[in-house]
């Protein structure tokens, strides 16, 4: 082998190689969209009616996580995701994950947050009921 194959099969491999680690990487976190601090991350469709609990949970909701989570789980750029996103759709985050989201905190893996805390004073009841309220809300907008 003289020098020029040689070195052409060196850059080929290199190239492979690079190719390779840009394919295989794992993809990054969604980066959170560029709207202004504070604002609402998504636009969010109303459900024409909401179910007594559904009800219940958006009272709960609107006190205890749209804070952190917008009105009607818009998010809240800087602050928190929306829930009202496909990330959280029943197949992918079960009614289990709110749950103990709720009650263990979780460390962050979707969104560049940072980490939830537990959010104290809930029960599992009415952690059930905002979970009713956010799929309603996913629903109406298309998340099943």
């Amino acid at each position: 082998m003289n020098k020029v194959t040689g070195f052409a099969l060196l850059a080929v491999a290199a190239a492979l190689g690079v190719a390779g680690w840009v394919a295989l990487r794992p993809d990054p976190r969604p980066a959170s969209p560029p709207h202004a601090a504070g604002g609402a991350m998504v636009a969010v469709t109303l459900p024409a009616s909401l179910s007594a609990e559904a009800e219940t949970g958006a009272r709960i909701f609107g006190q205890v996580c749209a804070a952190c989570h917008g009105q009607n789980a818009a998010g809240v750029e800087g602050s928190g995701p929306p829930l009202v996103h496909r990330i959280y759709e029943p197949s992918h985050h079960g009614d289990e994950a709110f749950q103990l989201a709720v009650a263990r905190g979780v460390s962050a893996h979707h969104w560049r947050f940072g980490n939830m805390p537990p959010v104290a004073g809930l029960t599992r009841g009415d952690v059930a009921m905002v979970v009713a309220y956010v799929r309603a809300l996913q629903e109406a907008n298309g998340i099943r």
